[in-house]
């Protein structure tokens, strides 16, 4: 939910901040104040393009700083925006809410925040994707596009599941296909291929090399290039650590080991406490010589008698050297190099048995594609006859009671230059796009019995707009919780549709937020919370919340620019009346 807005140097308003309840809130205000604004704000803050131009004149930038609330979501939705928090290092307002921010400056890029942290502007549009739908008049339009018509169908069918699995199986076989293509296209090349990586992997597997014995070698070549000077000072070492008896001379101990152990001796014979915790560290190093000691016994074993090895390690790197002057830095490169060598080798299998074999992989692929996208279809179709009923059934609502609204649902056909074209079962040669074989299309009427036309050749701006309103009150059951923002929904009507849509909006906004920017009297009435754009007199606006009294003022202007007239409040406040005995009933 969208708790509060604060817009600054944005067109008309200079600093403005609407606060917003549950409910249905609208805006209105005489043309010019700027009450679109708060669209636009919106806009941005759902990582919409940024308009230099739309800068206050004067302002070196414009920000617009939305704070929303998520405890109404459910855990699903909950989770996803935490998952968005977490990965963009945003945090909460100390109340749980979550601050978004946008700047846009007259000279230079826009900006984007999140949580007090700063992020792409398309960060915003992940954050606000499942918090606000925005409608316009751009909306409208956008409402006349196949793909759009398309996801309207699937929102309401509930395809997500299906949709998937065609999408993975989809995926799957065009990799599949275009390996076949690839193979049969470019047979002479990729068999020259094999024949060089079989080269190569035969030259490495005669070597046979071991991980890690490049430098295993360089430290046994060097050791036995210097076997007599390590020999020698092995020796001597383990001598001065723990000599033998035949070592002594004048029957004083000359090992490091004795002359230890004699200092501990020493100590150990004392009563002194301090002296003690001496002796018990020198005991402690006592061990460490000792251990050093054994080990370089243990080493000096290791040390072959000659050198006589020598020739055969540095035979052994000349032939490891070989191959790492061709494949890899190292002895582990080559090996990696050879490991993804055998897997491309399998890829570049040309025979006619492996051609065979990934043909038939394909065949089954397209088959398995088809048949879910038939599924696909099959649910579309079966919910475009409740759609198109539910619809028509809304127009009737909002005074279109002759409206027809249908929702056909029929496959694509492939085209000439297709890139994967899918032969269903019954033979039809289709295109298997994406989001299935399906086109779908909204057709409409104003008057039933007349021709059924697309939605984009038979509908008026005024009926067009209702449309959006029924398919969103509709399609509403399955995104309770969602601030829903209707900019002039309501254009190109009046009278007794007005006061329909006024109806219509009140009812989505018994489980959604739902703010409307209008010029109708009969909508406003319905509103729970009335805010007013108001010019300040110096060429900027504010925002105002309305009291009843206030508002029955500015439902008479809206009437007919009557606010100072007793007709015309009279006229308000009995529509005000009426609008709110309705939403209470």
């Amino acid at each position: 939910m969208l708790s509060e807005i604060r817009i600054e140097s944005l067109g008309a308003i200079n600093a403005a901040t609407a606060e917003f309840d549950r409910g249905l809130t609208v805006l209105t205000g005489e043309t010019g104040t700027g009450k679109t604004m708060v669209v636009t704000g919106l806009h941005l803050l759902g990582g919409a393009r940024a308009d230099p131009t739309r800068v206050r004149s004067g302002a070196p930038r414009a920000s617009v700083e939305g704070r929303f609330s998520t405890a109404e979501l459910d855990d699903d939705a909950a989770a996803q925006i935490d998952e968005i928090l977490d990965s963009s290092g945003a945090d909460r307002d100390d109340d749980g809410s979550v601050i978004a921010l946008r700047t846009v400056s007259r000279d230079g890029p826009s900006r984007a925040y999140l949580g007090g942290r700063s992020v792409p502007a398309k960060s915003l549009t992940t954050f606000t994707t499942g918090l606000l739908t925005l409608h316009g008049q751009n909306d409208q339009l956008r409402l006349m596009r196949p793909e759009q018509q398309r996801a309207a169908l699937d929102r309401f069918a509930g395809v997500d599941a299906k949709l998937g699995r065609y999408r993975k199986l989809r995926d799957l076989w065009q990799v599949a296909r275009r390996d076949l293509v690839d193979r049969t296209n470019r047979a002479r090349e990729l068999a020259q291929e094999a024949d060089q990586l079989k080269f190569a992997l035969a030259e490495i597997d005669g070597v046979d090399p071991a991980p890690g014995e490049d430098e295993a070698l360089v430290a046994d070549i060097r050791r036995l290039s210097e076997l007599d000077a390590l020999r020698e000072a092995v020796a001597g070492a383990r001598a001065a650590l723990s000599a033998s008896v035949d070592d002594l001379s004048d029957g004083e101990p000359h090992s490091a080991t004795d002359t230890l152990s004699r200092a501990v001796a020493l100590l150990d014979s004392t009563d002194d406490s301090a002296l003690s915790a001496l002796g018990r560290q020198l005991a402690d190093a006592l061990t460490v010589v000792g251990d050093v000691a054994r080990e370089l016994g243990s080493f000096l074993g290791d040390l072959p008698d000659d050198a006589s090895g020598l020739e055969t390690k540095l035979a052994r790197q000349a032939e490891l050297r070989s191959l790492t002057r061709k494949y890899a830095a190292d002895v582990d490169g080559v090996r990696e190099w050879a490991r993804q060598s055998r897997e491309r080798l399998v890829q570049l299998d040309v025979s006619e048995d492996a051609l065979a074999g990934l043909a038939h992989r394909v065949e089954e692929l397209a088959t398995q594609v088809a048949v879910a996208a038939l599924e696909l279809s099959k649910v579309r179709a079966k919910a475009a006859k409740g759609l198109a009923k539910a619809i028509t059934a809304e127009l009737t609502g909002l005074a279109m009671a002759q409206a027809d609204f249908t929702v056909t649902v029929s496959a694509m056909p492939a085209r000439d230059d297709d890139s994967a074209p899918l032969r269903l079962p019954s033979g039809e040669l289709v295109h298997a796009g994406s989001e299935g074989i399906d086109l779908v299309e909204f057709g409409f009427t104003a008057h039933r019995g007349t021709d059924v036309l697309p939605l984009n050749k038979s509908a008026s701006g005024g009926e067009l707009s209702r449309v959006m309103l029924a398919l969103e009150v509709v399609l509403a059951a399955s995104t309770e919780g969602t601030t829903m923002v209707f900019d002039e929904v309501d254009a190109g009507v009046g009278g007794r549709a007005a006061v329909q849509i006024g109806r219509r909006l009140a009812r989505l906004a018994r489980t959604h937020q739902v703010i409307v920017v209008t010029h109708l009297p009969q909508v406003a009435a319905y509103a729970d919370s009335h805010l007013v754009v108001d010019s300040t007199g110096s060429g900027a606006s504010e925002v105002r919340r309305l009291g009843t009294e206030q508002r029955v003022a500015e439902l008479a202007r809206m009437l007919a620019g009557l606010g100072e007239s007793d007709t015309g409040r009279a006229h308000a406040r009995e529509l005000l009346e009426a609008a709110e005995q309705e939403r209470l009933s």
